[in-house]
C-alpha cells in the first residue's frame, strides 16, 4: 500500500508537535495510557447506551509490556477500538480529536442546559488529539494495530514520523488497541533505554496515571528462594531464582474521591508523607469539593514543620493539577497566592482548559476561580484552626506567619482583608499570643488606637521606656519582635477602624487634661536653654531635644520623627546594600526625673568645669544611655568610655 501524508499543514507541524510541545519526554507515557483509559470509557459508554449486558467494568484493563531485546514498548486496552477509517481519520490527521468528537456528541444526547451536560458527559482525558504524537519523542516509528468493538477485522497503522503512515489489514484476536513503540537507540546526552526499564515504567505511571480509573497492568520481574534448593548454611542467604508476575501499577483510587467518612486522619498523613517527601504529618489537613461553574476537589495540607528551603530561592510554590486522575502539572503556581505557598496539596478538575501539552494552562476563568474559592477556604480553615486548636494554631504561625505578613506588606497592604485577622502578637498583658480581634474586644471606650511596641525580643521591648505611659493608663501592647512587623502595621494602618500606633510616637507625648499642659509648657520655658544646650553638644545625632510626658520611670529615651521609625532604621541599614538610613531622632528627657534635677544643677553653674563641661557629659550618657535601651549602636564607644571615666573620678 502506498505511504500516505498526514493531513495536517506540513512535516513542520508534526516537527513542532514531536520537539516542541511538550518540556519531557516521558510525557508519553502519560498521554498514551490516558488514551487507552479513554478507548475504555467508550466502550463503557456505548455499552451503556446499547444495554449490551456482555460488557462489564472490571473486565477493562490496560497493559503494559517492555521488550528490551526488541527495543519495543507495547500498550495495550481491551477497549472501543478503532476501524480503518478510524485510524486514518484520528491519527493521519494531526490535531484531530476522537476524544473531543465524542464528547461533544455525547453533549448532544444529554440534552441542551448545562446541568445536564455535566451529568451525563464521561469523564474523557483527551481534548486535543496531538497527545498520540509524543511517542514519536522516544520511538523512531510507531505501530497501532486496533480492532473496533463488533469487528471482525483489524488494521495497523504504521509511521515513522513527519514523512507519512500506512494503513493495512492486521491480525488481532479481540477489540481495542495496541500501540507499539520501536524506541530510539541511546545518542548522546539522551538515555532512551531507561524507557525500557521496569523501574522507569513503574515510576512514570506512579507519578502521572496512578489514578487512572482502570488497572495498568505489566509482567515484573521478582525474585524467591529456590524451591528445591538445599538448605543454606547458617548466616548465609538462601538461593534465589527470578520469576515474572503480572502486578497492577497504579492505585486507581484517588484518596480525594473516596467517602470521607472511610478515610481516617492517619490515611491522609501517610499519603501526605508519601507524596510530599515530609517526615512529620501536617498539622492541617483540608478537603473541598466544589460543583457549579467550576468543579473541582481539593486536597490540602499544611506542613508540621517549616521546609528546609522554604527561605530559599529554591523552594517552588503550587499545587499539583489533576485532569480526571490525570496528574497534568506538578506545580500549579496560580492556585496559590504566596501569602499561602506553604500549602501543599492537589486540585482534581475535568473543567479546566488545557492547552495541546497538557503542561501549561491557559490563564482562563475557571482557573482563577478555582484559585479565588482556594484563597477564601483556605483562611476559613485557618480561622477555625486558630479557634479549635490555639496551641496547634500558634505553632503553626511560629511556622509560617512571617510568610503572611510578607502579604500583608506586599503590593501596600491590598490582602489586609484576607490576612489581618489571621495574625498573632505578643500581648504585654496578657503574656502571650493574642490576635487583633482579641486585643479590640478588650479595649476600653477611652482607648482610640492599637498601640504596638517594636523591638528585638519580648523582654528588651517590656522595658523600654516608651512603654511607660501606655502602660501607666492600663493600655495593651503589642509587642513586635519580627523584623517586617512595624513596616506591616504601616502599611495596613488600621483594623477595624482602630488606627495603629506606636509606643514611641511623637503624639504618644502629648499631655491630654489642661493641667498637664500647662505644666509640661511651664516646665518647657524654665528649661528651654538647658533643652538648647543639650542639643548643640549631641549636634546632628538629634533632630530635637525635648521634655516627655510619656516617661514615669526613665530619665530618658530616644524615639524618631518623620516616616522612620528607630526600629525601621536598624532593619533595613541590615539589609546586604550600601546605603543606609538614620531615623529622625528625638531626645526625650523626664522632668520629673532626679537626673533632670541633676542637669539643671550642673547646667546652672556655668561654664566651668563643673558647670556646662559637665552637663555636656552627662548629656552624652543620656543619650548613649538611650542607644543602648533602644538596640542601638554607640556612635562613638572611646568617648562614651572616657565620659564614664570622667564621672567615676570626679
Amino acid at each position: 500500500m502506498a505511504k500516505k501524508q498526514f493531513k495536517a499543514e506540513s512535516k513542520k507541524l508534526l516537527d513542532l508537535m514531536i520537539n516542541s510541545i511538550y518540556t519531557h519526554k516521558e510525557i508519553f507515557m502519560r498521554e498514551l495510557i490516558s488514551n487507552a483509559s479513554d478507548a475504555l470509557d467508550k466502550l463503557y459508554y456505548q455499552s451503556l447506551q446499547s444495554g449490551d449486558t456482555g460488557i462489564k467494568r472490571s473486565d477493562f484493563v490496560i497493559n503494559i509490556k517492555a521488550d528490551k531485546d526488541a527495543r519495543t514498548l507495547t500498550i495495550s486496552d481491551n477497549g472501543i477500538g478503532m476501524t480503518a477509517a478510524e485510524l486514518e481519520s484520528n491519527l493521519g490527521t494531526i490535531a484531530k480529536s476522537g476524544s473531543m468528537a465524542f464528547k461533544e456528541e455525547q453533549q448532544k444526547d444529554a440534552g441542551n442546559d448545562e446541568e445536564s451536560k455535566s451529568k451525563n458527559v464521561t469523564d474523557i482525558i483527551g481534548q486535543f488529539g496531538v497527545g498520540f504524537y509524543s511517542a514519536f519523542m522516544v520511538a523512531d516509528e510507531v505501530t497501532v494495530t486496533s480492532r473496533a468493538y463488533g469487528s471482525d477485522e483489524a488494521n495497523a497503522w504504521i509511521s515513522k514520523g513527519a514523512d507519512g503512515y500506512n494503513v493495512s489489514s492486521a491480525e488481532k484476536d479481540s477489540n481495542g488497541t495496541d500501540i507499539v513503540l520501536h524506541i530510539k537507540d541511546d545518542v548522546e546526552g539522551e538515555n532512551y533505554d531507561k524507557f525500557l526499564e521496569e523501574y522507569t515504567i513503574r515510576s512514570l505511571i506512579k507519578k502521572y496515571s496512578d489514578y487512572i480509573r482502570y488497572p495498568i497492568q505489566m509482567m515484573v520481574t521478582k525474585s524467591r528462594p529456590k524451591a528445591d534448593a538445599p538448605e543454606p548454611e547458617e548466616g548465609k542467604a538462601p538461593e534465589m531464582e527470578e520469576y515474572q508476575e503480572l502486578e497492577t501499577l497504579n492505585t486507581m483510587e484517588p484518596i480525594w474521591k473516596r467517602q470521607k467518612s472511610k478515610v481516617k486522619p492517619e490515611d491522609y498523613n501517610e499519603y501526605y508523607k508519601s507524596k510530599f517527601g515530609d517526615y512529620m504529618d501536617p498539622c492541617k489537613v483540608i478537603r473541598t469539593s466544589v460543583e457549579g461553574v467550576s468543579s473541582y476537589t481539593a486536597l490540602l495540607f499544611i506542613p508540621g514543620n517549616t521546609p528546609y528551603n522554604y527561605y530559599t530561592k529554591d523552594y517552588e510554590k503550587g499545587l499539583q493539577l489533576y485532569s480526571s486522575g490525570v496528574m497534568i502539572m506538578d506545580k500549579c503556581k496560580e492556585l496559590l497566592p504566596d501569602y499561602f505557598n506553604f500549602v501543599k496539596g492537589l486540585v482534581d478538575s475535568q473543567d479546566l482548559s488545557l492547552n495541546i501539552s497538557r503542561e501549561t494552562l491557559q490563564q482562563d476563568r475557571q482557573l482563577k476561580n478555582i484559585a479565588k474559592n482556594l484563597e477564601k477556604k483556605i483562611k476559613s480553615e485557618l480561622l477555625k484552626f486558630m479557634k479549635d486548636d490555639r496551641e496547634g494554631y500558634e505553632k503553626f504561625f511560629d511556622n509560617f506567619g512571617r510568610q503572611m505578613k510578607y502579604g500583608l506588606y506586599d503590593d501596600f497592604g491590598m490582602h489586609k482583608d484576607v490576612l489581618s485577622d489571621l495574625m498573632l502578637f505578643y500581648s504585654s498583658t496578657e503574656k502571650k499570643l493574642v490576635s487583633l480581634d482579641e486585643y479590640i474586644a478588650k479595649m476600653g471606650e477611652d482607648q482610640k488606637y492599637i498601640y504596638y511596641a517594636p523591638g528585638e525580643t519580648i523582654e528588651k521591648i517590656d522595658m523600654l521606656p516608651q512603654t511607660e505611659a501606655a502602660k501607666s493608663k492600663g493600655y495593651e501592647i503589642l509587642y513586635m519582635t519580627d523584623e517586617i512587623d512595624e513596616f506591616v502595621v504601616k502599611v495596613i494602618h488600621d483594623y477595624k477602624e482602630k488606627e495603629f500606633k506606636s509606643v514611641s510616637d511623637e503624639n504618644m507625648n502629648e499631655a491630654e487634661t489642661d493641667e498637664e499642659k500647662e505644666a509640661m509648657k511651664k516646665a518647657e520655658d524654665e528649661n528651654k536653654d538647658l533643652l538648647t544646650f543639650i542639643k548643640e553638644t549631641l549636634g546632628a545625632k538629634v533632630s530635637e531635644v525635648t521634655l516627655s510626658s510619656r516617661l514615669k520611670d526613665s530619665p530618658c529615651c530616644l524615639t524618631s520623627k518623620g516616616g522612620i521609625s528607630l526600629e525601621m532604621e536598624k532593619t533595613i541599614n541590615k539589609m546586604p546594600t550600601d546605603e543606609s538610613i538614620k531615623a529622625e531622632k528625638v531626645l526625650e528627657m523626664n522632668p520629673d526625673h532626679a537626673v533632670m534635677k541633676k542637669l539643671q544643677e550642673t547646667f546652672a553653674n556655668g561654664d566651668g568645669a563643673e558647670g556646662k563641661d559637665l552637663t555636656a557629659t552627662y548629656a552624652r550618657l543620656l543619650y548613649d544611655q538611650a542607644l543602648l535601651i533602644s538596640g542601638l549602636t554607640i556612635d562613638d564607644p572611646a568617648k562614651l568610655g572616657e565620659d564614664i571615666c570622667r564621672v567615676i573620678t570626679e
